[in-house]
């Protein structure tokens, strides 16, 4: 027989990065991060998520071998078009995302 799993609650206060802004309503806080598979014949593909964390909603799934800066620009705009401009963003920052180009804009 297999045990029940225990929930945890998700922790707001991280001491490596402080307070983490714990969404209230939709359109608050989304989050974007890269995900990467390989198909049958060993090629690579990305997968670009943008989520609404209140709503736990997924706002746009992008596939594409290739994503660059050019295509999150342009797929965060026209969520800002559809969905209204959220008051914060959230990234990871990891080695395969530089957001340069996006504080710029």
């Amino acid at each position: 027989m297999s045990k029940k799993r225990i929930r945890r609650k998700r922790l707001w206060i991280k001491p490596d990065i402080g307070v983490r802004l714990k969404p209230e309503y939709k359109n608050q806080v989304w989050s974007y991060d890269f995900m990467s598979d390989r198909t049958h014949d060993k090629r690579i593909f990305r997968i670009l998520n943008i989520m609404d964390e209140c709503a736990r909603e997924c706002l746009c799934c992008y596939v594409s071998r290739r994503i660059k800066s050019e295509n999150v620009i342009f797929l965060l705009l026209e969520l800002f078009l559809q969905s209204g401009m959220p008051k914060y963003i959230r990234s990871d920052n990891g080695p395969e995302f530089v957001s340069k180009k996006l504080v710029s804009v």
